[in-house]
């Protein structure tokens, strides 16, 4: 006679999955997911060592007009179920596995994180940290990768005008010059930053002495730039490196005698050699 108090081999009742039922209003979700969650990640520098810092992560799927919802702790269960620390080669891997468990055709997974590099001032050389904000835009569509890198990099820039009218000095400003590319082969991170910093009227540095401030000011003085010729000078750069498949530069003044900024972008396919939005 079966003991009553004995449950292992009582039949346990199911528990319904309601994203997984019928939704009957015909209407297709293109990016349905968790946005901003936080994850340890590591990213390889140039010098061959690794960065452990913090990426803020958003994953979506697209989701077919006759099912309710998606599983969203699927998400989070594909992000945990990384190594402890996530490094940028596990991207496309989280990709794959997002359209494989939450059985969808498009996924994407968006993610942010800050990027340091050891900079030495241009005449003492005493070293400083500079940070950026960096970016990566992944999307699988039909079994197919793509990644865009995003990079944001604090410049110099003065003003062609204000130079050329004034007797004395020109007015400059401190400025935001973003890059976002698709690329066709490995990009690093700090050939982003240091092509970016290049076409600037001056770079930036965590910290300077008064030899160094002397240098950066007369470096900008020397090389005035319009917010248009920054964009220009970058994308010129861009057009010219075979790797990068298409690209997006945008320039922001942060003016030092107006109440606004000003600003310019640039955008090219160069596959369709389309100018692109």
């Amino acid at each position: 006679m079966a003991n009553p108090l004995d449950n292992s081999t009582a039949v346990k009742p199911s528990i319904a999955d309601v994203q997984a039922s019928l939704d009957t209003r015909n209407i297709a979700i293109n990016k349905v997911g968790i946005k901003e969650i936080r994850h340890p990640v590591r990213v390889s520098d140039r010098s061959g060592h690794e960065q452990h810092t913090i990426a803020t992560f958003s994953m979506y799927v697209e989701l077919p007009h006759n099912f309710k919802g998606t599983h969203m702790s699927r998400f989070v269960e594909i992000l945990n179920g990384q190594e402890q620390e996530i490094s940028v080669r596990t991207f496309k891997v989280m990709l794959q596995e997002i359209s494989e468990r939450l059985d969808a055709g498009t996924g994407h997974i968006e993610m942010h994180f800050p990027f340091f590099m050891t900079k030495r001032a241009p005449v003492t050389g005493v070293p400083s940290l500079m940070d950026y904000e960096v970016s990566l835009h992944g999307k699988i569509e039909d079994g197919k990768c793509a990644t865009e890198v995003t990079v944001q990099v604090p410049v110099t820039s003065l003003c062609p005008c204000s130079k050329k009218i004034s007797e004395h000095g020109a007015h400059n400003q401190r400025s935001h010059v973003t890059v976002k590319v698709e690329p066709n082969a490995f990009v690093w991170i700090e050939e982003l930053v240091e092509l970016i910093e290049s076409e600037a009227s001056s770079e930036l540095y965590g910290l300077l002495k008064r030899p160094d401030e002397k240098y950066v000011t007369e470096r900008a003085y020397e090389n005035p730039k319009f917010v248009e010729d920054m964009v220009r000078d970058v994308a010129r750069r861009l057009i010219e490196d075979e790797r990068i498949e298409s690209f997006t530069v945008e320039a922001e003044n942060f003016e030092s005698i107006h109440n606004h900024s000003a600003y310019a972008s640039i955008s090219r396919d160069k596959r369709t050699n389309e100018v692109t939005e």
